[in-house]
């Protein structure tokens, strides 16, 4: 080979060796990503927002998420059916915020149509359907309050059978740590979800900001949390965390509705949090 062909040999070496140094780091980032992809596939939450309905303080500013939620509207109220049609409108899940009466606390706090432990069965069952026919959209249903219906055996039954009826799953917001809900809902073959963080249960936004802290934090050792907010005195500040918070968590986590949560039990027993 001459001087002047074997120059032109090692320069044609040399742009190979350097576009296959260049294609390197391009695959390393491809798999990066497809890695990103599967863990962010592994970690979903749904944001549930309860006692809309009312018109209440942070409606709006909730109805703004940059995610889609699940949006709790409580039955019989001046704006029940018009949030209940905006959320569905947005892409949200709707579901029934059913009053019901609690260990404490005041009656007027309930709402119209509640449900109580001294009502009949069928009572019971003709105030569960009037609540869900008047909730355009629903496809499940919570307790708004309930520490004392939730742990009833009779008056849950009877829910959940109504419930049942529907098709509709069942969100344990788990007010009290005598809950019936996973045993009875596994015996009727109602689906079931159970809350895990209450975001604003102090009304603060340092509070808020360190329940989302507590919810991060359950994720690491959890693939999905329920996480429950409210509008109200807190919707505002709620509202404002969420915001904040919800384009860093989304490198590793989906947001997604109950409905999207919910599997198959026989792919994935879900056990309540105490």
């Amino acid at each position: 080979m001459t001087q002047k062909k074997q120059a032109k040999w090692i320069g044609i070496c040399a742009m190979i060796t350097a576009a296959l140094m260049l294609l390197m780091p391009l695959s390393g980032g491809i798999a990066k990503a497809s890695e990103q992809s599967e863990v962010k596939g592994n970690r979903q939450v749904a944001i549930v927002i309860d006692d809309f309905g009312n018109n209440m303080t942070g409606t709006r500013e909730m109805m703004e998420l940059p995610v889609h939620f699940t949006v709790a509207v409580m039955p019989f109220l001046p704006t029940t059916k018009q949030d209940a049609e905006l959320a569905h409108k947005l892409g949200h899940d709707v579901i029934v915020h059913m009053p019901m009466e609690p260990v404490k606390g005041k009656p007027e706090w309930l709402g119209p149509g509640a449900i109580t432990t001294a009502m009949s069965d069928e009572e019971i069952r003709k105030r569960v359907e009037e609540a869900i026919n008047e909730v355009p959209h629903a496809v499940g249903m919570n307790n708004h309050m309930g520490s004392k219906v939730t742990a009833d055996e009779r008056v849950m039954r009877v829910v959940l059978s109504v419930v049942k009826t529907h098709g509709m799953f069942f969100l344990d917001s788990r007010t009290t740590f005598k809950t019936v809900l996973p045993k009875l809902t596994a015996e009727l073959g109602v689906p079931l979800l159970s809350n895990q963080v209450f975001l604003d249960d102090v009304y603060t936004a340092s509070h808020i900001s360190k329940q989302v802290g507590i919810l991060r934090k359950y994720l690491e050792s959890h693939d999905s949390c329920v996480t429950i907010g409210h509008v109200g005195p807190p919707g505002k500040m709620t509202a404002s965390v969420l915001k904040a918070s919800i384009p860093s968590m989304q490198s590793n986590t989906t947001f997604v509705t109950l409905s999207q949560m919910i599997i198959p039990s026989a792919e994935k027993e879900i056990v309540p949090h105490p």
